[in-house]
């Protein structure tokens, strides 16, 4: 599979989860086939140790009964077919239980690594895999390197395990030759036995070694460059130019709104020009609320529309800047400026009254 875009060098961020689970729709999955070989080979020593020899022993049974009724079957076609259909069910029942042991274990072996993965783009064609400088690179390159030790440590391990297992048995292997096969066929699965479990005690290590190894490798693989963290930030959070955009066209509208309101407001409580707050109050409201408030030049506005509409404004600059910092547009007032708002309020109905 290719890897991500960008030089190996370039790719020096964490991978985030989007790429991790990208990569896994993608069937780009960390996988040691070392593993897969340690559970195939566990799984056939197990077969080994429970099957072959009851196996062999009925196996040898059938054949006996077929060789020794020979002359009872017939030599027409559809007695030959029998015979066909009879040795396939012999040979069925002697390698049906190791074969299903391997194809568990092969099944396993993968799922313990990761989940299943239902993905077809590995197999679709890529023109970037002939390319003679990639294929240079898979030849020569630093991971044909670590394929090459990883093989000759294989062959190693093996024939450590051969040594181990064969070398303390040199006299008796000797000794095969006087026997008669009856009696060497269980000596010969004894030490296959031993072979195999001293096989799987140096394959630990090499799995376990080359799954690491592919971890860290999937793991550097999945690394992204400065720029793609940044794209993939504005696919998911949304462009921030667009978002601020959106941002000042909201706030824009929600200003329109509040301008429109400051004409129908009872009173305008100000700093006098660094803040501004229009309150509203009307017969059956429980309190005033806030319809429009400001800083500076929101503030000064509020003050011209207000004098344009001959909506009273009144100075009072501890209640401007406590009403401003305690009260959201359309919300009402803190109980604790009840006592104060009611002293405006009254006194702008008052000279209200005092103008009619």
């Amino acid at each position: 599979m290719a890897e991500p875009g960008g030089d190996e060098e370039d790719r020096t961020e964490e991978p985030s989860q989007r790429r991790l689970d990208q990569a896994i729709e993608k069937g780009d999955v960390a996988k040691s086939n070392e593993v897969v070989t340690f559970f195939l080979l566990a799984a056939s020593t197990l077969a080994i140790m429970i099957w072959a020899g009851s196996g062999s022993q009925n196996l040898a049974l059938a054949m006996r009964s077929m060789l020794g009724n020979a002359h009872q079957i017939p030599l027409d076609g559809q007695g030959l077919r029998t015979l066909a259909a009879y040795s396939g069910m012999i040979s069925l029942a002697a390698i049906g239980v190791p074969m299903l042991f391997i194809v568990i274990a092969g099944i396993g072996s993968n799922m313990i690594q990761h989940s299943l993965v239902w993905s077809f783009e590995a197999l679709e064609p890529k023109f970037s895999r002939l390319s003679p400088i990639a294929g240079f690179k898979r030849v020569f390159g630093k991971e044909a390197l670590v394929q090459f030790l990883k093989s000759f440590a294989k062959m190693l391990a093996v024939a450590v395990a051969v040594v181990i297992a064969l070398w303390p048995e040199r006299r008796k292997l000797q000794s095969f030759v006087d026997l008669d096969i009856a009696a060497v066929l269980p000596e010969v699965l004894a030490l296959i036995l031993k072979l195999l479990g001293s096989t799987l005690a140096i394959f630990v290590f090499i799995a376990a070694a080359d799954y690491t190894y592919q971890r860290m490798k999937w793991a550097k693989r999945q690394r992204m460059t400065k720029q793609e963290v940044k794209d993939e930030h504005k696919e998911s959070e949304g462009n921030p130019e667009i978002k601020q955009k959106i941002r000042q066209i909201r706030n824009q509208a929600a200003r329109k709104r509040m301008m429109a309101a400051v004409p129908k407001a009872t009173v305008i409580i100000t700093n006098p020009t660094h803040f501004a707050v229009a309150l509203k109050y009307e017969s059956g409201m429980n309190a005033p609320i806030c319809v429009a408030k400001g800083l500076d030049g929101v503030a000064l506005k509020i003050r011209e529309i207000a004098e344009a509409n001959d909506v009273p404004i009144v100075e009072n600059r501890p209640l401007a800047r406590a009403l401003h910092a305690a009260m959201d547009i359309d919300s009402e007032i803190p109980a604790e400026h009840y006592k104060a708002v009611a002293e405006v309020i009254g006194y702008v109905m008052r000279f209200r009254k005092g103008r009619i």
